[in-house]
């Protein structure tokens, strides 16, 4: 055809091989260097409590004093021994004989115990590990030890803050291997039947891979410099929304790549066309992603700080191998990619169909689709939000108040079931006190307001080697008496509860000691685990309302600025807090009456808050920046229709593949990254489905050439298609269904 040798013009050959070439390359080779490091990544990572302690609460100043008053980073691992009947002297006696063996083996200060239960069926010991950083090896080596050399039939636990943090870290142990491995398995799979072609799915894959070798170099290059604080969790969502976000851009380039193709034999016109095409939307939602996540740097919890710049720099990443890597392999590869099913050339005839409706040449579901969005607009998406609000009724049933460290980890936990063990013979919080900062002139009135305190039961001040001060206690023969441990003018007290230190009655009793002890000593700091999950906590709800409305704000101005509209970014910022709010209110409901969950972090509603509307936005963006591009031809109401139908496929694909890759997270056993996959996985289909494909081009359908304001594009003038357009083609026409 005369018009297929016009479109093969010969392109120079620097941009016909050579830039192509050189791109690939340069991905290849940050590739090669980012690809070993993921396996370094533990160098930076911490899972300890630090990770995830508020900045600014009072338990992480009682923290740095507690630094204060000793000379490592100790973390306390608590030993369990259990039996069905009361312990035998014999069986007292070989219990004592193993503190020695715990003496060798122990890389902290002494060993404290045994410690029998009053009801004489258990007894505990006390082995300080001199950091965090050998907690998951010495833990091991403890279970082992006390595992041999416990009497016969008795069952052993070690708990305590070390055998939590060591549990916890195995159970981010799957995310280095077996979380990319299903996330790329499921996107490789939605992607061979979205495509029905080998090598293509190959190549976006490819796109998703380099992005995340070159994320976490950036990601491994800031830790090692100190400027973010990485943990198993950011690592985890890292991997799992590069992986889905490059994907998502490289559908919609691909998509675009393809339509080029129909136009054209020249695959480097057909790759620059593409990208022409794809870059504004792209750059949009990559830049409306990032600076939701950066939002997070508002937050006073170190845990959603460190996950700010961490996914940020993970998008950023994806952003730019879309728009270089994967626009270089296909115009090196052409129509090659899509074998066998390559796009052929169309016809002049068929290339730009002349609009009246919007809907022709379109067939199948979207047709369908549009058909229904334009017969009945107002009920359509009148329908739409009343299922979505039915939806979001069930956020009332969210309980988003923390739940206890020991349901935090849902695979078999020997830590989790040491702590059932200590609350049935010890005082529950045995293990992991409170403890109060104090001024040393005051340190005597302190302790006795602490041990009178409800809850409480027992307290005590700390002498040098952390060793508790017993009044009547007998000491070594010619020994001076022991005193406080003094820093600074001030003291240690570790105060036993009579709860669970993850329970919410052991943070009742801590409010109630801030509270009282403030009156005594201005100065005193009451910390310890309760404290921090309290803190946590509180701080966590605060974020919520302090977070949302900056990153709502942020969306609304990217949106303003891409629409060159007021009202559409409006509706659309509205759609996705609604679709939001219906997310949570399912979410909510499924794990109270499906999943048995007792409860969730309180950190879960913003961050699927901060991934549904930002990624829920991505959607719309895709979405209306194509109805804009079809308005500025045809007019608004066939705009819609055509956008609507040119882009359905491609982002109902990215929706399955976001929702699969989240969806992964499910294999790591840990309540917050479960709860997240569901979650965004649920959010994620609901925007695709409902808010994309049926409320928003139903209501913009309704509202007309009016939800560009106040752009040109709004004017009357500028929208003679849309107003000349029939609204009801005769049922025999081939446009039958658009009314």
């Amino acid at each position: 055809m005369k018009s297929s040798r016009q479109n093969s013009t010969r392109v120079p050959f620097w941009l016909r091989w050579l830039v192509p070439a050189v791109l690939v390359v340069a991905w290849l080779a940050i590739a090669g260097i980012g690809g070993p490091t993921f396996g370094r990544l533990s160098e930076v990572s911490s899972n300890d409590q630090a990770s995830f302690l508020p900045a600014g609460a009072e338990a992480t100043a009682a923290q740095d004093w507690q630094a204060k008053f000793r000379d490592s980073k100790e973390i306390p691992a608590v030993i369990v021994i259990e039996n069905d009947a009361a312990f035998t002297r014999t069986q007292l006696g070989e219990a004592a004989a193993l503190k020695g063996k715990l003496e060798e083996l122990r890389a902290g200060s002494t060993v404290i115990g045994p410690i029998p239960s009053e009801d004489a069926k258990a007894v505990q010991f006390v082995v300080p590990i001199a950091s965090s950083d050998e907690v998951k090896e010495v833990v091991k080596e403890l279970r082992d030890e006390v595992a041999a050399a416990a009497p016969d039939g008795m069952r052993t636990y070690v708990t305590g803050p070390a055998g939590l943090t060591a549990d916890l870290a195995g159970a981010f142990a799957g995310i280095d291997g077996i979380l990319l491995l299903v996330a790329l398995a499921a996107v490789f799979v939605i992607l061979l039947v979205v495509y029905r072609s080998l090598l293509l799915p190959i190549t976006v894959l490819f796109t998703s891979v380099f992005a995340l070798c070159a994320a976490i170099l950036l990601v491994f290059g800031m830790a090692k410099l100190g400027w973010i604080q990485l943990n198993g969790q950011s690592q985890g969502i890292l991997s799992i929304l590069v992986i889905g976000a490059a994907t998502d851009y490289a559908l919609l380039y691909v998509a675009r790549f393809r339509e080029a193709l129909t136009h054209t034999t020249n695959r480097t016109g057909a790759a620059l066309t593409a990208w022409k095409a794809a870059w504004e939307p792209i750059l949009a939602s990559g830049a409306t992603v990032i600076i939701a996540l950066l939002c997070l740097l508002f937050s006073d919890l170190n845990s959603n700080k460190a996950l700010g710049p961490v996914a940020a720099a993970g998008i950023l990443c994806s952003l730019f191998a879309a728009l270089t890597l994967l626009p270089a392999m296909m115009a090196l590869l052409g129509r090659t990619a899509f074998w066998p099913f390559r796009p052929k050339l169309l016809p002049e005839t068929e290339r730009e169909p002349e609009l009246v409706t919007g809907l022709e040449g379109q067939k199948g579901i979207w047709r369908a689709t549009g058909s229904l969005v334009s017969r009945r607009p107002r009920t359509v998406w009148v329908a739409s939000v009343l299922l979505l609000l039915v939806a979001s009724a069930g956020v009332l049933q969210l309980k988003a108040n923390g739940v206890p460290q020991t349901d935090v980890i849902l695979a078999a936990s020997n830590a989790v079931d040491g702590q059932d063990a200590l609350a049935r013979h010890f005082d529950a919080g045995s293990g992991s006190p409170a403890v109060v900062v104090a001024e040393e002139a005051k340190a005597q009135e302190v302790l006795e307001k602490v041990k009178a305190s409800d809850g409480v039961g027992d307290a005590y001040l700390l002498a040098e080697g952390n060793v508790p001060i017993v009044p009547g206690a007998p000491g070594a023969p010619g020994a001076p008496p022991a005193t406080p441990s003094v820093r600074d003018g001030k003291v240690l007290i570790n105060a036993t509860l009579n709860y669970a230190a993850d329970s919410n009655e052991a943070e009742n009793v801590v409010v109630s000691l801030r509270h009282d002890l403030k009156k005594i000593d201005s100065g005193a700091l009451v910390g310890g685990v309760t404290a921090t999950a309290l803190d946590t906590n509180t701080t966590a709800q605060r974020d919520l309302v302090t977070i949302i409305p900056v990153v709502l704000a942020v969306i609304l101005v990217i949106l303003m600025l891409l629409l060159r509209s007021v009202l559409a970014p409006v509706l659309l910022v509205a759609s996705v807090v609604l679709s939001y709010g219906a997310a949570m209110g399912v979410s909510a409901v499924v794990f109270n009456n499906i999943f048995g969950f007792p409860g969730a972090d309180a950190t879960v509603p913003l961050f699927g808050f901060v991934f549904l509307v930002a990624l829920g936005v991505d959607y719309n963006i895709f979405l209306m920046s194509r109805v804009r591009e079809e308005s500025l031809k045809h007019g608004t109401r066939p705009g819609i229709l055509r956008g609507l139908g040119v882009t359905g496929g491609v982002i109902t694909s990215a929706g399955v593949v976001l929702a699969a890759t989240f969806a992964a997270l499910g294999v790591i056993p840990i309540m917050f990254l479960v709860q997240l996959a569901f979650i965004v996985a649920f959010g994620v289909l609901l925007d695709t489905v409902l808010v994309r494909s049926l409320l928003v081009p139903a209501l913009a359908y309704d509202i007309g050439p009016r939800i560009w304001w106040p752009s040109k594009l709004g004017r009357p003038s500028a929208n003679a298609a849309g107003r000349t357009a029939p609204a009801a083609p005769e049922p025999e026409s081939a446009d039958a269904g658009v009314r």
